[in-house]
């Protein structure tokens, strides 16, 4: 059988997602083309070598609509042959467009392929895709009482498992501290690609990593959810999710060049990683961000592979109780989750955070001479994808 290996991946700084944010004035199809034409010029391929672009996107309206993937194609500079389609499942989009690229290279569709995200949540802001939008009949039978955004699951995450507020305050202070150490380190260093902002002045740093954050700090925040109705209707509730131990809105955009492993040899290049297995699931929507855990169980048996043989695992911090809910589930080493700082410290970009979350994973094992690791990300409605690579 045909492997799909990762060749390169790389991703931009994170800015914050806010008018005035690092990255705002850049248009989401300029950033994203960014990503592309950095593959090339890396790998010293033409554009006419690429079969496809693969690329996730969630808010597809205004400046991310018209399939931003083509938009993006284009503006990069890629000969017009190149096809390119864009893909929303929800934060897990660009994670599932490398789970597409890599299959498809696997049953032989495709040679050379790219997957990649994109996210400008300054200029379109998160929920605009539903802005206008009703509950179906279907949907509103099954569930009476209504589902809830995704800081309310993260509340009931929380409750479920109980974790209280200083808990997922120093989860989040660490996730700054870990972020902050590897920047110093020049973890990131070969990863990220410069971007000029809408000043004109090079962008070469998460704008989201605040390396003086503390729990003392972070524990003066406000609850970020709640609401005189949702508080009515869930008494029991003590609110503990805050703008400090949930990821921050960003912008941002990243990319991985995936090809066949004959395919590299061929072109002399050498093959970073290698995908070893894949997992998608749906899980309760009302909880939501709970879908790694069984996304999680499903790739290990699958890939016949135990927790502990993993040296890396990177979970999306969408908020604080979701990666320490999963890591008391699985039983999991602290020390190997999101080793280097995770979204809360790093930003969370929803289109473009699982290619993010890839090149953040190829580098610690590379970096630590690790072979196997996991990435796993909570989605809207309640799903979870799950990866495993392999360092070659």
């Amino acid at each position: 059988m045909r492997s799909a290996v990762i060749v390169d991946v790389v991703r931009t700084p994170s800015g914050r997602g806010k008018p005035g944010g690092a990255l705002s004035g850049v248009h989401p199809v300029d950033l994203a083309a960014g990503v592309l034409t950095a593959l090339l010029e890396r790998s010293g391929l033409a554009s006419t070598q690429i079969d496809d672009v693969l690329m996730g996107c969630v808010s597809q309206v205004a400046d991310q609509s018209l399939n931003i993937a083509r938009q993006s194609v284009l503006a990069a500079g890629f000969a017009e042959t190149v096809p390119a389609v864009t893909i929303d499942r929800q934060c897990g989009s660009s994670q599932q467009a490398a789970h597409f690229a890599a299959q498809g290279v696997i049953a032989g569709a495709y040679d050379i392929v790219i997957a990649a995200g994109v996210e400008s949540m300054s200029r379109v802001p998160l929920g605009s895709s539903a802005h206008g939008g009703s509950v179906s009949e279907g949907v509103a039978r099954r569930y009476p009482d209504g589902l809830v955004n995704q800081g309310v699951s993260a509340e009931l995450i929380a409750q479920r498992w109980g974790f209280a507020r200083e808990e997922l305050d120093a989860f989040s202070a660490e996730s700054h501290r870990r972020a902050a150490d590897a920047w110093s380190r020049g973890r990131f260093d070969s990863q990220v690609i410069p971007v000029l902002g809408g000043d004109g002045e090079a962008v070469a740093f998460d704008e989201t990593v605040r390396p003086g954050t503390t729990v003392e700090g972070l524990a003066g925040l406000g609850p970020a959810f709640r609401t005189e109705a949702l508080a009515g209707r869930f008494p029991d509730l003590d609110w503990r999710i805050t703008a400090g131990n949930s990821s921050p809105l960003t912008d941002a955009a990243s990319g991985a060049l995936i090809m066949s492993e004959e395919k590299a040899t061929e072109l002399g290049l050498t093959p970073r990683a290698r995908f070893h297995s894949f997992a998608v699931v749906g899980d309760d929507p009302m909880m939501m961000l709970t879908g790694p855990i069984p996304a999680t169980r499903r790739i290990l048996e699958r890939s016949g592979l135990s927790i502990e043989d993993l040296d890396a695992y990177e979970v999306n911090e969408a908020f604080a109780s979701v990666p320490l809910a999963w890591q008391r589930e699985l039983d999991a080493d602290p020390a190997k989750l999101n080793p280097w700082g995770g979204a809360i410290a790093l930003g969370h970009a929803v289109g473009a955070s699982g290619t993010r979350l890839l090149s953040t994973l190829v580098a610690q094992l590379e970096a630590t001479g690790g072979r196997y690791g996991l990435q796993t990300m909570c989605e809207g409605g309640g799903m979870a994808n799950a990866t495993i690579i392999e360092r070659l």
